[in-house]
């Protein structure tokens, strides 16, 4: 008999495929191995159920995306929390984490913890200005973290943040049974350091949210180098801007004419996006495009 379903735990081999109806335990077939292209959680898949709730995968179907580190599959949405204090938040990793997202066609949302101990405003502003959704939230008194539920329904969701500012408390206020540990009891407890590091999908508000722990932002934006020519496409609050350069070759680092660094300079684009895209152009343009 065969079936369809989505990925939602990969471990030692197997990987457990949720249908309509039931979870079925997969192994993937040899030409996956032969291919060296491996199924990864949140790949929607095509298997021949043989007994007892075992199976075997025989096809992925085509991705939307995936990414290496944590190894997710069809994202729709990339849930970046910082904080406003302990730690403080650092402009240029939240701007890697957007690219990253925007690059593999993941919709990035800012959630800002910690609002109860600091002023969000200037972080929150930044990135209201560029047109991203952007919450604020507090964890610790289970402030604001409605206002993301919606944004779960019906897609598959990736949370991701720094040691400190908080992933994993807003996740048990998304959804207690996800029961993990903060932090704060970790190093009370001195468990934590040997967590096993496999991605589980775990439906809550009516969508699809990937536990990753041990990830933290700084894996995933290590491996995104991307083309220097692409980055500017990564700046939603660039676009307006695009084409209308005195130089159709414009880097939009350093040019005379350059219609962004113009917008920059009224104000109209924040000086922080503009200093972290001049970073990762010049990160960029140490790769040759054979090594991207």
């Amino acid at each position: 008999m065969t079936d369809s379903g989505i990925i939602v735990k990969a471990l030692s081999g197997f990987y457990y495929v949720k249908t309509d109806n039931e979870i079925i335990t997969c192994k993937a077939r040899g030409k996956f191995r032969k291919k060296e292209f491996s199924p990864l959680v949140g790949d929607k898949v095509n298997i021949s159920v043989l007994e007892e709730n075992e199976g075997v995968i025989d096809e992925i179907t085509p991705r939307l995306n995936c990414l290496v580190r944590p190894p997710v599959a069809n994202i729709d949405r990339l849930f970046i929390i910082v904080s406003t204090t302990s730690p403080k938040p650092s402009p240029f990793v939240i701007d890697k984490m957007t690219v990253t997202a925007h690059f593999n066609n993941i919709e990035p949302i800012i959630v800002i913890n910690k609002s109860d101990l600091s002023s969000p405003d200037e972080i929150f502003d930044t990135y209201k200005k560029c047109g991203y959704k952007v919450f604020c939230v507090s964890a610790k008194e289970n402030y604001g973290i409605e206002q993301i539920f919606p944004l779960i329904e019906g897609k598959l969701s990736v949370f991701c943040g720094n040691s400190g500012v908080g992933k994993s408390s807003i996740l048990n206020a998304v959804d207690s049974r996800f029961n993990i540990e903060t932090g704060e009891i970790s190093e009370k407890l001195g468990r934590g350091k040997h967590t096993t590091r496999h991605i589980e999908l775990y439906s809550s508000h009516g969508g699809l949210i990937a536990d990753t722990p041990g990830f933290s932002s700084l894996d995933m934006e290590r491996i995104s180098v991307i083309k220097k020519e692409e980055l500017q496409y990564c700046f939603p609050e660039f676009e307006r801007y695009l084409g209308k350069c005195k130089f159709t070759s414009c880097s939009h680092t350093k040019e005379k004419g350059c219609e962004i660094l113009l917008a920059v300079e009224n104000g109209e684009i924040p000086l922080s996006r503009i200093e972290s895209y001049k970073k990762l152009y010049e990160e960029s343009s140490k790769y040759k495009d054979w090594q991207l």
